[in-house]
């Protein structure tokens, strides 16, 4: 038996939320195993017969040992563990299938990071052991687990808001961050909610005038794109950056902003530090 749905279409589908619900006792264990960090402790959590089949989504999807996921989480060094489940079923008797977020504090002075994992656990002789993982790589920035946030307001009034944006940045001396992108696109959820980091807001919020423009499947807005320079066929979400007259000073022209999954706290850090105003 193997994963018939890719992690992301899982962990993204909402269904059986399980936040309320009592843990899964070999999913606290195995919580248990990551933050004590043995080897010998994870490992007798794997499925031997059948062997547990593992993979690791990143670009593609590529096929791991037990070995290699062992020295993943033996490696993050975790000194506290948080999972958000969004997904608890039982698909069948003695088979049990969760999907969560894993949010790993490393000992000091490491950084918070996060996996997003899905695993099949089987019942063998009495004792659950993991039958088949996907899991993310670990990321610095968290990762939605769910899609259904409204961030991108309706298309048709983008142009009106950017120019209120303008005008507003002209009397705070602020200049204006344009977010292109769309409700459907995960990369976009993921920057939003780093946008929204106690370390990150205070630069944005103190800097910039915020413009969500909604681009759709790449139908909508396409003339703003076009008047900031920023190709759609580089993907979204992406980002112009315009003074407070409404003069383009950035534009995102070779996809930096589309893999946001990727990036870290201190990438969008520079970022805005770097295009904010100019003082005076």
């Amino acid at each position: 038996m193997w994963l018939r749905r890719s992690l992301m279409f899982v962990l993204l589908a909402g269904v059986s939320l399980a936040q309320g619900s009592p843990p899964f006792a070999a999913l606290e264990t195995w919580k248990a195993a990551v933050i004590h960090g043995t080897a010998a402790g994870l490992e007798a959590l794997y499925s031997s017969e059948p062997a547990a089949r593992i993979s690791v989504i990143t670009k593609s999807q590529t096929e791991i040992s037990r070995q290699d996921d062992v020295e993943f989480w033996a490696g993050l060094k975790a000194r506290r563990v948080s999972l958000k489940v969004s997904q608890a079923t039982s698909p069948q008797p003695g088979v049990e299938q969760v999907a969560f977020e894993a949010t790993v504090t490393p000992a000091p002075p490491g950084r918070t990071l996060y996996v997003l994992v899905s695993q099949i656990w089987q019942q063998q002789a009495g004792t659950w052991r993991l039958l088949a993982v996907e899991r993310t790589d670990a990321r610095k920035l968290e990762q939605p687990l769910t899609s259904d946030a409204k961030i991108y307001p309706e298309a048709s009034g983008a142009r009106q808001e950017v120019q209120a944006a303008i005008a507003r940045a002209a009397r705070t001396h602020k200049r204006v961050l344009v977010v292109f992108g769309a409700d459907w696109c995960y990369d976009c959820h993921v920057l939003d909610r780093a946008l929204r980091r106690p370390d990150i807001a205070p630069a944005l919020n103190s800097n910039f005038e915020l413009v969500h423009v909604d681009v759709g499947q790449g139908d909508k807005n396409q003339d703003l794109m076009a008047q900031y320079q920023v190709p759609m066929s580089r993907g979204i979400p992406a980002i112009a950056v315009l003074d407070s007259d409404g003069k383009l000073v950035f534009s995102q022209k070779n996809g930096e902003f589309a893999p946001a999954r990727l990036m870290g706290p201190e990438d969008l850090l520079a970022f805005l530090n770097k295009w904010k105003p100019v003082p005076r």
